[in-house]
């Protein structure tokens, strides 16, 4: 190998010198002075143009109150807005709405000394957090969550919280108390009572008895005085003489479906499925109706699993739309095409696509079919077309007795105590005749209704046997309200199930006896079922806007895991797509392994309840199908309450009697075979009576007390082995 000379040396040498120069030409050719480090932004620093950064809008809005809802059906958000707009109203503080789903919670430290937090908080489910709020549950929650303080502390800040639940379930306004718990743990100071909403009782009469208390408290902890805001309306109501016909809304749900352009179908853009069956379930000519629907979902990109619930898009009924157009004056300018646009977005936003018309608003998009509520009847009196009527309506306002014994009792629409306070006849048919128009503008009645939901049902079949069509089971709400001193009794119909009636109706052809349309007497309530210029109506298959929404009501994945199903009435829904789940998979099994492939199978038990077995026996013809086709691994029991067998003192048989008389494969299933449990439909009687009858049991096998099987009970909660899906 050859020898480098020195004159070689010296020039790599001098190579290496030169090249490390360049490489750390900075450090070597800078000033003495230190060179400035890029720092990476600091929870500190929240740039302007974050739109998760809820700070900065604040102080960009000269915000000093911003609002949190928790609401998974819009009720929440309602009342979050009310809160604002009585804020504005009383003391001229302006508020920033917000869903907690669309910001970041890092800087809820930065509130500034002068503005207040608050809290609107739906609890969903079993003493869950509404879909929206999660992660700002689990925010609080988490002792290691950190704010923009470096620690877990909120110490000062200034909160509000109102909870919204239903007192019939175990965990009542579970939510909004646990807000509570955790800023107080974090040292932060809630400003009056917490408010606690019960929607079992009257929600409306518990936020008006808790708002007159915070708001005077809310005053002295903010240094704020009544009478520096103003009675400003929210929206302005313009009227357009011409606008291209196809722009407008005339009952579509989203752009979408306006424009006829394809797009994910969800809660913002339902799908027009076409019906494909609606049949009675109930014996025919009866005074009561059950109305199954399958809705046909094929090529609309929806999917579904069992225990999901899809979302029906109603509209409201006829004579509620005339009675209020008229009330309002309206009648004769119904189909006028206006706009609607708010006059602080960040407050109120509109509510609906626009630009529509005056009876598309009243039709598709606001609730005018719910009770009028006492604070919505103040606002309306100084618009009255009388003195008395004036009076009328303040003193409903004031008195809350006169109020619930008359509206709320009464079960009176807007439109209808308007009628009443005029001394007009809400028995008969309105008209621009029989109705006092009163002078009410129409962006008070846009805020002060709010906008119409879609009512929810559990979707009872499996996508295992109906993969391209959703199951709606649906009974028909119709009741008479309590007779009062201005209105006699009445039949009052439910919105949704008396739409799908209409639907079933006109789907097979059929004439409901004493549907009178615009005859002179008020009876069975008609739908513009046709929908926006006719589009849920192709030939003779009539269409219902629906999305689905997501469950956590499920079957456990392995088949030897035992099943006990209770679900009463309607409450049977969700069960019979169990079972077809069930179904499904047995057929998959016993092609594959033969026909004693389920010999290891788990029982599955559905308890199951009615009035009569000929009278409301709901899929009476299917279920033997499915205790065939599950090879005796089925079992279903029922309770007829109103026929023999009755106990021996002469009462009724309910659905808990039956899982008493069984309590010993009940036991067994849940304790030995670590069985699940599901519970669906009333929340207020069945569902409590099924808990207290399981406890009782769980605490018998277990050789303890009834207080030993309630802790079963709470542990089997805890671990997703009981489950509920029931309502009030």
């Amino acid at each position: 190998m050859a020898v480098a000379s020195s004159s070689d040396a010296a020039i790599l040498a001098l190579g290496v010198v030169l090249a490390a120069a360049y490489l750390f030409r900075d450090s070597i050719f800078s000033s003495s002075s230190p060179k400035a480090v890029p720092v990476a932004p600091s929870k500190l620093t929240n740039g302007h143009g974050n739109p998760r950064d809820f700070i900065a809008k604040m102080k960009e809005g000269n915000k000093r109150l911003i609002i949190f809802y928790g609401s998974q059906t819009g009720t929440a958000e309602e009342y979050a807005i009310r809160i604002a707009k009585e804020a504005k109203t009383k003391f001229g503080l302006t508020s920033l709405v917000c869903d907690p789903e669309e910001y970041d919670f890092e800087n809820l430290d930065q509130v500034p000394e002068d503005s207040c937090v608050i809290f609107v908080m739906a609890t969903y489910g079993e003493g869950e957090p509404t879909d929206n709020a999660v992660q700002l549950m689990e925010n609080l929650a988490d002792a290691s969550f950190e704010f923009s303080n470096g620690q877990h502390r909120l110490e000062g800040l200034k909160y509000v919280v109102f909870s919204l639940g239903n007192r019939t379930y175990e965990h009542f306004n579970a939510i909004g108390r646990q807000v509570d718990t955790e800023l107080t743990k974090m040292g932060a100071v809630r400003i009056g009572e917490r408010g606690e909403g019960d929607d079992d009782k009257s929600m409306e009469e518990d936020y008006l008895e808790w708002k007159d208390g915070l708001w005077a408290a809310f005053a002295e902890a903010m240094g704020v005085e009544e009478g520096q805001g103003g009675d400003t309306p929210d929206f302005t109501v313009t009227e357009l003489e011409s606008h291209p016909p196809e722009k407008v809304y005339l009952g579509e749900l989203s752009a979408r479906a306006l424009t006829k352009t394809k797009g994910i179908h969800d809660a913002k853009n339902p799908y027009p499925s076409p019906v494909k069956i609606a049949r009675e379930l109930f014996e025919v000519g009866g005074d009561r109706n059950c109305v199954h629907v399958e809705l046909d979902i094929e090529s609309s990109g929806i999917t579904y699993q069992h225990g999901d619930h899809v979302g029906v898009w109603p509209i409201n009924s006829d004579v509620e739309v005339d009675r209020l157009l008229c009330a309002l004056g309206l009648y004769e300018k119904k189909d006028t095409v206006i706009n609607v646009d708010s006059l602080d977005p960040a407050l109120a936003k509109v509510p609906f696509p626009v630009p529509s018309t005056y009876v598309t608003v009243l039709r598709h998009y606001i609730d005018i079919s719910a009770v009028a509520g006492r604070q919505i009847l103040g606002a309306l009196a100084k618009s009255a077309p009388s003195p008395e009527a004036d009076a009328f309506l303040r003193n409903l306002t004031s008195n809350k007795e006169e109020y619930a014994a008359v509206v709320a009792h009464g079960c009176l629409k807007l439109g209808e105590v308007l009628q009443l306070a005029a001394a007009n006849d809400i028995s008969v048919y309105p008209t621009p005749q029989n109705t006092t128009a009163w002078a009410i503008p129409f962006d008070m009645i846009i805020s002060s209704i709010p906008r119409l939901q879609p009512r929810y049902y559990s979707i009872s079949s499996s996508p295992k046997l109906h993969p391209t069509s959703v199951h709606v089971t649906a009974v028909v709400l119709k009741y008479e309200s309590i007779a009062n001193k201005l209105a006699a009794p009445r039949l009052v119909y439910g919105v949704g199930s008396n739409f799908l009636l209409n639907i079933k109706h006109a789907t097979n052809g059929e004439t409901a006896s004493n549907a009178t349309g615009n005859s002179e007497n008020v009876s069975l309530p008609v739908y513009a079922i046709e929908g926006p210029r006719g589009s849920h109506k192709v030939e003779d298959i009539y269409k219902i806007p629906v999305h689905v929404r997501r469950s956590t009501f499920r079957l456990p994945t392995n088949p030897k895991t035992p099943v006990i199903m209770v679900g009463p009435g309607t409450g049977v829904a969700p069960f019979r797509g169990f079972v077809q789940e069930r179904v499904a998979l047995a057929r998959r099994t016993i092609e594959k392994n033969g026909p004693d492939a389920l010999a290891d199978w788990g029982q599955v038990s559905l308890f199951y309840g009615c009035r009569k077995s000929t009278e409301d026996f709901l899929y009476r013809d299917e279920w033997p199908q499915y205790t065939a086709e599950l090879k005796g691994k089925f079992m279903m029991h029922c309770a007829f309450s109103r026929e023999p067998p009755y106990k021996p003192d002469g009462s009724k048989i309910y659905v808990q009697d039956l899982i008493w008389d069984d309590r010993k494969n009940i036991a067994d299933a849940i304790l030995t075979g670590k069985g699940y449990v599901y519970i669906c439909g009333d929340a207020k009687a069945m569902s409590k009576a099924v808990e207290e009858v399981l406890a009782r049991i769980l605490g018998e096998a277990k050789g303890g007390s009834e207080a030993d099987g309630a802790a079963e009970i709470k542990l089997m909660k805890e671990r997703s082995r009981l489950m509920l899906d029931v309502w009030s």
